[in-house]
């Protein structure tokens, strides 16, 4: 940038000049808006005082400017802001249209010291002649001021004043426009109005303007695209051109009134402002839509939103954390995978209608580093338009917790075995060790939570998928693949229940809307609401061999000040990656020898289906050694009123609605798309001098179990004092 500072006369001198010209107190009133010193009670003596004893210059914030979230290979998807702005250098502005802003603005910006007498007389009689304003009688450096004064503005009655059309302030601005120019060179001061100036249609600053008006930067308009952004500074709102034809002939009008006024400056020559006032206006007004309604992928917005506002690092109290989003000004590198994304909701969207009440949603996470790759679901994001021709939409992100927008989620079902699974393998089970189990079970007896309280449940009855009361014979293997209940409830058991929500909180479980786990008997068959990204982050954790992360959607903020700051993965080793090996074998057996047989995706992969009781929602968690997801079906208003029992979705019918038809296709689908060309890579090997062999009763094999049945059970309600309760989920109408 090339600072220019031209000679020009000091405060004392335009005070001279006034006295002599006598014109000191008539101008205001004269409408060529200076101070009517007389009126205002200083006497002659007074009046040295008052333009050289100077204030400092205002106080200047950081001007607000667009937050933009960029997905990992740095494509812009969302953008924040209070104001739509971009600060530029001065050097980045084509140099026809700081000539445009000066010949209309202030033409002898270059050769006054704040206070420009003579074209403060040229703009009243140019004016007077006119009829109207066509000629700015404040100096560029005024306005200025009096924009900083109205930023600085922190309530609407400040910002009157600011605004206030008295001697007063009139005083103050061009008291303070001499302090300016004391401080800044001439140059420093244009580009500090180019970017705070309002344009209209929503654009601050002559960057957002330029790409507002017509999609181009700053840096590339030509003369007539200058002269109009010119034109609209004195009458952003008369002249915005989103407002229809009549504010466009007023711009338009505006437009050639600049390029008259540079004719006559000697700008540019009166042939080319003649043949500029020829063309059309030709605006092309760019979309600019901030927050999440209008982002590509509004799901994963909110996220980053939420946790901006939420998590402490991104400042220590969340006033400070609005602070500094409204001011804006960053560059978020987030970790949004554009391919897993669009693989999520094509794979959603094609088995779930945006207009159904079945809701499903997905999150994939990335083992090793919890970096969240996609969030989708099947409803379109945000309020619902009064004429519905678009369907019902939400503004729950459904993927995530009630933390980061969501709901109160789905009870995950049969998905928590895999927790259970990992308890008794870290305990020394083994794939083949097992046992008997009867027709039913009844949890009476032997059950503690962390507390050391008794929580057995004598008042419920446990029965297998089926609803029969067949006995069996299971090992920890045949068990997980046929996802047995009464199994599973007596593994819990055997193993504690205490250890086993121990092993699930040390892999990120938490409940959807932030209570504590309701650590009762049916915990194994899933009775806490989650939502799919804390299940896809625990399972992520299997495939990292034991190492769980924290999700995460940012990797890398840049500040205004162009300094870049990663944030790094938050890890742990959360169980033995000897233990994880293991359960990666045991589970990936669910896609060869049980609830998902025949559904692979062609690679290595483990996992598990989730089906509650009633058929009150469906899950399948699954992942392989790149990547792990979660997918979450359920109705969404409100699960027990509305089971997933004889419904139609997405255009087909389903008797009922289990982990493996409709859940565990959507993931097959995403999965497969999200690691298109992503080298296949196996689990390690598990340890079969740990874990291999045992023993298993024989007895007659039970029938396949994925989905719970029965009176009361944990795959539903958890029985006695743990009845369901309805989930106030997002009603369609709202």
């Amino acid at each position: 940038m090339t600072l220019r500072r031209d000679t020009r006369p000091g405060p004392v001198a335009c005070l001279r000049v006034l006295t002599a010209c006598g014109v000191l107190g008539g101008l205001l009133a004269a409408g060529a808006a200076l101070p009517l010193v007389g009126s205002a009670g200083l006497a002659a003596k007074d009046v040295a005082g008052v333009f050289t004893d100077l204030p400092p210059s205002p106080r200047e914030d950081l001007l607000p400017q667009r937050t933009v979230l960029l997905d990992r290979r740095g494509r812009p998807f969302a953008q924040f802001y209070s104001q739509n702005r971009t600060v530029v250098d001065l050097g980045r502005v084509a140099p026809v249209m700081r000539k445009a802003i000066i010949a209309i603005e202030d033409s002898r910006f270059y050769h006054h010291g704040g206070l420009d007498i003579k074209g403060t007389l040229r703009a009243l009689v140019t004016n007077t002649q006119a009829g109207g304003v066509r000629q700015g009688g404040s100096s560029l450096t005024q306005q200025l001021v009096k924009n900083i004064l109205v930023e600085n503005a922190e309530t609407e009655a400040e910002r009157d004043q600011a605004r206030a059309p008295n001697l007063q302030r009139k005083l103050s601005e061009l008291r303070y426009a001499l302090a300016m120019e004391r401080k800044y060179t001439k140059d420093e001061i244009l580009e500090r109005y180019l970017n705070i100036a309002y344009f209209g249609a929503g654009a601050f600053g002559v960057e957002a303007a330029a790409q507002r008006f017509f999609s181009v930067p700053a840096a590339r308009l030509s003369l007539p695209q200058a002269a109009t952004l010119a034109g609209a500074v004195r009458t952003p709102y008369a002249t915005d051109p989103s407002l229809g034809e009549q504010h466009q002939e007023r711009l338009r009008q505006r437009r050639d009134i600049v390029l008259d006024r540079m004719a006559e400056t000697g700008s540019v020559t009166r042939a080319r402002a003649d043949a500029a006032k020829r063309t059309p206006l030709n605006i092309r007004l760019k979309p600019e839509p901030g927050g999440c309604a209008g982002s590509d992928h509004p799901y994963f917005c909110v996220y980053v939103h939420r946790e901006l506002l939420s998590n402490p690092v991104f400042g220590h109290t969340r006033e400070e954390r609005e602070h500094r989003l409204a001011r804006g000004g960053m560059v978020i590198r987030t970790t949004l995978d554009p391919a897993a994304q669009k693989a999520a909701e094509q794979a959603i969207a094609a088995r779930v209608d945006p207009e159904d009440t079945e809701v499903a949603a997905e999150a994939m996470v990335e083992p090793g580093t919890g970096r969240i790759r996609a969030l989708a679901a099947s409803k379109r994001y945000g309020r619902n338009p009064g004429n519905r021709r678009n369907g019902p939409r939400t503004t729950f992100n459904l993927a995530a917790d009630v933390a980061h927008g969501g709901g109160l989620g789905f009870q995950a079902g049969s998905t928590f075995k895999a927790f259970t699974l990992a308890t008794a393998l870290s305990k020394g089970w083994r794939f083949n060790r097992g046992f008997a189990t009867p027709g039913r079970y009844v949890p009476a007896k032997g059950f503690t939570d962390c507390a050391g309280r008794p929580v057995n449940d004598p008042g419920s009855e446990i029965y297998n998928a089926d609803g029969r009361r067949s006995p069996g014979a299971y090992s920890l293997s045949t068990g997980t693949w046929n996802s047995v209940n009464i199994f599973f409830m007596k593994l819990e058991r055997k193993v504690g229940l205490c250890p086993v929500v121990r092993t699930a909180k040390a892999l990120g479980i938490t409940r959807a809307d932030g209570t504590p786990l309701r650590e009762v008997p049916t915990f194994t068959l899933g009775i806490n609401e989650m939502d799919p990204l804390t299940v896809a982050g625990a399972f992520a954790a299997f495939a990292a061999r034991g190492r769980y992360c924290r999700p995460v959607a940012i990797a890398e903020i840049t500040g205004r000040d162009g300094l870049r700051v990663p944030i790094p993965p938050s890890c742990r080793q959360a169980i033995d990656p000897r233990v994880s090996d293991a359960v990666n074998h045991v589970l990936s057996g669910v896609f060869t020898r049980g609830t998902m047989r025949g559904q692979g995706i062609g690679r290595p992969a483990a996992g598990k289906t989730g089906t509650n009781n009633g058929y009150t929602s469906a899950w399948f968690a699954g992942y392989t050694p790149a990547l792990s997801a979660a997918v979450s079906v359920g109705d969404i208003r409100g699960s027990y009123r509305h089971p997933l029992r004889g419904v139609q979705i997405g255009g087909d019918y389903y008797a009922s609605v289990q982990g493996a038809s409709l859940p565990g296709p959507i993931w097959v689908a995403s999965m497969s798309a999200a690691l298109r060309g992503v080298p296949a890579r196996p689990f390690h090997a598990p340890d079969m001098a740990r874990f291999g062999g045992g023993r298993t009763p024989f007895l007659a094999k039970a029938p396949l179990a994925d989905r719970p049945r029965g009176r009361r059970h944990g795959g539903g309600n958890g029985g006695g004092r743990n009845r369901p309760r309805f989930l106030p989920w997002q009603s369609p109408d709202r």
